[in-house]
């Protein structure tokens, strides 16, 4: 995201933690907004100033790993001992059956294991195999300060353990947290992840309909996330009892910056060897994901196999797509989900025919077309909707609900899979075979960026708008007289967008904000400088832009970055022409005003390579 590189508190929590993060610290990259305003949110609590949220976005993005973090904060960087402090928690929805007396009894255990470890600072309270459950009460009434509510809590949990004395088990439980900080005017707050669970066949009972009241209090907000975005944003969060009661905050795709510091960060810890140029390729090919971009990374390291190029890339991509770590994560998820909804026995091959659509929508009638083909019968319409509808509840494709018709899910990698995973597991292919034919087709794939250079400055330059926003740069980092004041928010920053249809009309970098646009050119060029036809081109490009826009447009900046530099006459068109520019020396001066990672040295740049 669009954030300074910080390591915030990990290096405090590292060896100590309440709940342990999955990702190593050497390798944790980015996502330091969201931590941070999740940190604050929980803090602000202790003021009655905070409402439940929800951390939204596709699986694999890395919430429950922010989630995590901002607990071990929450518990270790407080003072435990003073009364205001707020008691974190934390609970994952179980992808499991349960009755509603063990669903009861385990969040209530959980609430306490959590409120008496906070308490006395000691997180093997949480271990169920150090501290039995027979024995927390005992501990937390010889060890704590107990007040009523406190012990109705204790009580209530004795109670639910004989499974009696207690009306609503799951309503009882639910609302615990919020009767004791309401109570005691204390705080807590409940970090409740893979709350789509709580949708799911195992769970019975209406759990979301008992949590309206609990998530509404000021002295005990949830903040919720999960891996299945539709369920929770469309069911659970979208309509019904918990509808208005949660704050959104998004959680995106890393920018290719960040992408890029992630690639770095796990080949180094991986001992995977990647030439730095490749590294935002990764980013780019994997579309933000941290999960993919690792994933790459730890199939290089465990094939030996140096990224040095795009056709190793794609390769390494092709192995990994069909038996790697993404084959594995990916087939998992689609498996578990098809389970849960294979009534009709054409699940599997409804999914598939949708991955092998050629266009974005679907079309209904092809694949009620193609079932007829390979299954011998003719499958109704409405039931091929609803197989469809119940496959986008697991985010394995997209219904837009409003106009009544489906698409493909926006991820390429989860595409490609579905396609490898039709042959294998719907079609009955060889899984070797199909591998090869993959990789074949990989290796032929045709060069996306022919570049490498120039885009890892783009892919800077961009970050640099992302992370300046509404900040002040000195001017001499772009050769201007005056500092330049970026905007308050861009509502897009744009790696290789196309400008018209003539010939040479990509614009490098292009960032919107409104009246305010950034039309951004870079040339990584060795041993020759950027001439006046170069700037007359990028100053043709601005034209373009403030003709297509009109009169919306009041602000429109022109950055020309240039490795080695300018022609004396290029500077001073420029100058005349108010173009911003900057060398290698002014980048690396401005990364580092914005506290960003400077651009690194590439092998070979004492050739000229400006051609490549």
């Amino acid at each position: 995201m669009k954030t300074k590189e910080t390591n915030f508190s990990d290096k405090k929590i590292d060896f100590r933690w309440a709940i342990r993060p999955l990702v190593p610290r050497e390798v944790y990259t980015d996502r330091q907004e969201h931590i941070d305003y999740l940190y604050n949110a929980a803090l602000d609590a202790i003021g009655r100033r905070t409402m439940s949220t929800v951390l939204l976005g596709q699986r694999r993005m890395g919430k429950t790993e922010i989630f995590k973090r901002v607990v071990n904060r929450l518990f270790f960087e407080q003072d435990h001992l003073d009364p205001k402090a707020l008691v974190p928690v934390y609970y994952s929805f179980k992808d499991k059956p349960l009755d509603r007396w063990e669903f009861a009894t385990e969040y209530v255990e959980n609430f306490l294991r959590w409120y008496a470890a906070f308490r006395l600072r000691d997180e093997s309270i949480l271990d169920r195999g150090t501290l039995s459950v027979d024995d927390l009460s005992a501990l937390m009434n010889s060890r704590m300060k107990i007040s009523k509510s406190l012990a109705g809590g204790i009580n209530l949990l004795r109670l639910l353990r004989k499974k009696g004395g207690v009306t609503i088990p799951d309503q009882e439980a639910l609302w615990l947290p919020r009767g004791i900080s309401d109570r005691d005017e204390s705080t807590t707050v409940m970090f409740l992840d893979e709350f789509q669970n709580t949708r799911l066949p195992q769970y019975e009972f209406d759990i979301v309909g008992f949590m309206q009241e609990a998530v509404e209090s000021p002295t005990c907000p949830h903040f919720v996330t999960g891996s299945a975005m539709s369920i929770l944003a469309r069911e659970i969060l979208g309509r019904g009892s918990l509808f208005g009661r949660f704050r959104s905050h998004p959680i995106e795709p890393m920018t290719n910056y960040w992408g890029t510091q992630l690639a770095f960060n796990a080949s180094r810890y991986h001992k995977a060897h990647i030439e730095e140029k490749m590294l935002p390729v990764l980013a780019d090919r994997c579309g933000g994901n941290p999960f993919y971009i690792t994933a790459v990374i730890q199939q290089a390291a465990e094939q030996r196999k140096p990224i040095v190029s795009e056709e190793t890339l794609n390769e390494i991509l092709a192995v990994d797509l069909s038996s790697g770590f993404i084959w594995a994560e990916l087939n998992d998820q689609v498996t578990k989900w098809i389970e849960r909804i294979n009534e009709y026995g054409i699940t599997k091959w409804v999914l598939y025919l949708s991955a092998l659509e050629e266009g974005d929508r679907l079309d209904l009638d092809r694949i009620q077309k193609e079932l007829a083909e390979r299954e011998g019968k003719v499958v109704p319409m409405e039931t091929i909707r609803d197989v469809l509808i119940k496959l986008s509840r697991g985010d394995l494709l997209q219904y837009m609900e409003l106009g009544g018709w489906f698409k493909k899910i926006d991820d390429p990698i989860l595409l490609e899979f579905l396609k490898v995973w039709g042959r294998i597991e719907v079609e009955g292919q060889d899984r070797a075979a199909v591998q090869n034919d993959l990789r074949t087709q990989y290796q032929t794939i045709k060069r996306r960026i022919h570049d490498h250079r120039g885009y890892l400055a783009e892919v800077y330059m961009a970050q640099i708008l992302w992370t300046g926003q509404n900040k002040t740069l000195t001017g001499k980092f772009f050769h201007s007289k005056e500092d330049i004041t970026l905007p308050w928010h861009f509502s897009y920053v744009r790696l290789r967008s196309k400008l018209g249809g003539g010939k040479g009309m990509e614009i490098d970098v292009e960032g919107g904000a409104g009246k305010e646009r950034w039309i951004c050119e870079s040339k990584w060029w060795i041993g020759r400088k950027v001439g006046q036809a170069e700037v007359e081109s990028l100053m043709r490009k601005g034209s373009v832009v403030k003709e297509e826009v009109g009169e919306g447009l009041q602000i429109l900046r022109l950055w020309f970055f240039a490795h080695d530099g300018f022609t004396k006459e290029a500077e001073a068109l420029m100058r005349e022409k108010g173009v911003l520019w900057s060398s290698r020396q002014d980048l690396d001066n401005l990364l580092k005003f914005v506290g960003l990672r400077q651009l690194p040295e590439l092998a070979g740049e004492e050739r000229n390579n400006h051609a490549e």
